[in-house]
Order: C-alpha cells, then structure tokens, then sequence
C-alpha cells in the first residue's frame, strides 16, 4: 500500500529538481524494457540523470537496466525515456512505479508509452517480432491502486490503450513496411518462468504474449490521467510451444539481436507523434 502523504513529498521534489534541469516536461515518456534501449541513441541533444537523484524513482535492480532518465528531441518530438522499472518480483510490491508516473504526470507528460520484452504464444509471431499492445490481462489480479481512497480508484481500463494512437502506429509499420503484430498482452508475477499448462490457459483466454511488467504501470498511468501505448518484443516462443529451455540469459541475448530494428521504429513513432495533438 502506497504512503501517499510521504510519496507526495518525494513527488514534490522530484518535480522541482526536473523542471529546474530540463525545463517544462516533454508531452511523451517512454519507458525502456530490455531489447529497447538502443532508443536513446536516437535521442538529440541528450541529458541524462540517475534515479538516484530523483527522489521518487525506484532503484530496480535487474540486469539489462540502467536506472537513469534520458531528455532531449526524436526530430520535432521532445521525449524522456526511462531506463529501468521496479517489477513486482522484486519486491512483492506493484507499487514501485508509482511515484515515477506520478511525477511525469505532475511535471506535464501526456502520453506514457510503453515498452517490454515478452514471450510469444502465437506462432505467426515468432522471436524477434514486435505487437502493439491493444489489451491486456492481470493475471495475478494485484492492483498498485489497493488502500487508495476516493471514487477516482475506480479506473476505466476498457480502453486503457489509447485507440487513436494504436491506430496511428499501425499505419506508421505500414508506411515503414513493418510487420507489426497487434494482441493481448498477460502478466505473469514471476520471477519464475510459466508452465506450459499455464501457457495453454493463457492461450485460452486469449492472450497472445506474456511478460512480468507493464500492466502496473498501465494501471497506475490511467488512474494519473496519462494516455498510454504499449509496445512488445518477442524474445522467445513461451513456455511449451519450443524446445528451448527458458532463461534470462535466452531473453537478453534476443533482446539484444532485435533490438536495433525495435528501436528504429520506436524512434521513427516518437518522431511521428509530433504530428498529434496529445
């Protein structure tokens, strides 16, 4: 459960230590998981600074990511990309992004855009393929938003990803001959892998990827009023539908082999969104 009153403070200063460094906040954040990185190199004019120095972001510690904020422009677009989240197997908690999003919320950010590695439960999107997230399922049915007080804890997630701004990055992998899934995202608590029968439930409720992030974080953006895009990159075929044996290794290695591909588009996105009004 969130302390709110303690937060706020944290928020507070948050705030004030990035308005004074960066000015007034870009419309678009982006939050970088493993095999998007290469993102930032994108990235014009770049300042970055640690989470250390803000004082309400997490400290994740999973490899893969650098916990640092990065500003600056993707062509007319100005953008922050953070790199790094709390999981909730880290801690037990799905609470670690709370004071992130609110923050961004609160120094002016629109739109939250969304990216994660994920592993694949359709064979029409193998390892190295990327889905617009148009859904998603909570599987572990754990909420960040527990203990919150008021009737604005009661969030509409029926279109928790934005519509509009899917359609607009389906027709952008068109211009760019992209071959760009679109599905139901799942999420699994973890650490552990999942099981191939829990695979096949999954299957069956209609998911098309699975992964241990993002749906937190959706679900925090909404409650603050952020617009939201998800964005997955398939490292593996999950558990039961290929011979691999699953490992974090096998996840970061492919990661890294398609992330220069997921990147560029993810740049070439960023760049169109200057286009919208958000």
């Amino acid at each position: 459960m969130i302390d709110n009153q303690k937060l706020d403070v944290a928020i507070t200063a948050t705030v004030e230590k990035l308005q004074s460094l960066f000015g007034d906040a870009p419309a678009v954040a982006v939050v970088l998981g493993s095999g998007w990185a290469g993102a930032v190199s994108h990235i014009q004019d770049a300042k970055a600074l640690p989470y250390t120095e803000l004082p309400a972001f997490p400290q994740p510690k999973v490899e893969g990511h650098v916990n640092e904020i990065v500003v600056g422009q993707i062509g007319a677009q100005r953008v922050v990309m953070l790199r790094g989240r709390a999981h909730t197997y880290e801690s037990g908690e799905c609470t670690g992004m709370a004071g992130a999003l609110r923050t961004l919320k609160r120094w002016g950010v629109k739109l939250l855009l969304q990216t994660n590695a994920s592993g694949s439960l359709r064979a029409h999107m193998p390892a190295g393929s990327l889905m617009l997230i148009s859904d998603h399922i909570n599987a572990p049915q754990r909420s960040p938003l527990v203990g919150e007080q008021g009737n604005h804890r009661f969030v509409d997630m029926s279109t928790a990803y934005d519509a509009e701004l899917r359609k607009h990055t389906l027709a952008l992998a068109k211009r760019e001959n992209l071959m760009l899934g679109e599905g139901t995202y799942v999420w699994a608590l973890g650490p552990q892998f999942e099981t191939p029968a829990e695979i096949r439930m999954f299957a069956a409720w209609g998911a098309d990827a699975v992964g241990m992030s993002t749906v937190p974080e959706t679900i925090l953006a909404r409650h603050c009023g952020l617009r939201v895009m998800g964005l997955a990159l398939m490292t593996n075929m999950a558990a039961g539908l290929s011979a691999e044996v699953l490992t974090h290794e096998l996840t970061m290695k492919q990661a890294q082999l398609s992330g220069e591909r997921a990147a560029a588009f993810l740049a070439a996105l960023i760049a169109s969104l200057a286009e919208l009004t958000l």
